[in-house]
């Protein structure tokens, strides 16, 4: 996550899925100060979005993944404590890499604070709006866990949330 000492900038938005057995919308919900750890990720790519480019208060769109039907179920936050993965040293843990030395650590986790259950906007729908056309989740073999939302397709979702 970018240094404080940096100069604020405005908020930007993301994507970050989850699987709803593991850690879904209404988990979060119920958690203490209604954050959890978001940890388990197993992507460079979605590693560094989270060490060089989120900041406490950017929006999340929480997507629901592996499931019956996946789409977004809730409105959240990076709430930040950027720290290591532990789970990545357990062997006992789905998550643990053998490859990852503990004086240098792969993978890192942070703290997402849930703010609303929203009706779930499954990806059929998304696809029926061209201004969400771009989006990342909806483009053919994305896999990543966690992608970033411009603020015009930010926006959108929230509206059709909202009804507008």
């Amino acid at each position: 996550m970018n240094d404080s000492s940096s100069p604020p900038r405005s908020p930007r938005y993301w994507l970050m899925k989850n699987e709803p057995d593991e850690y879904s919308i209404d988990h979060a919900l119920a958690a203490p100060a209604q954050t959890i750890a978001w940890n388990g990720v197993r992507n460079y790519q979605a590693r560094n979005f989270m060490r060089d480019d989120m900041q406490v208060g950017d929006g999340v769109l929480y997507w629901h993944s592996s499931c019956a039907e996946p789409g977004i179920y809730g409105i959240a936050r990076i709430a930040g404590n950027l720290r290591v993965d532990p789970s990545q040293f357990d062997p006992a843990d789905p998550y643990y890499d053998p490859k990852s030395p503990r004086d240098k650590p792969r993978w890192l986790m942070l703290d997402v604070q849930a703010l609303r259950k929203t009706r779930p906007l499954l990806i059929a729908e998304l696809r029926e709006h061209p201004e969400l056309a771009e989006m990342r989740v909806l483009q053919k073999g994305n896999r990543l866990s966690i992608t970033p939302v411009s603020e015009a397709e930010w926006q959108c979702i929230l509206g059709l949330l909202e009804g507008r």
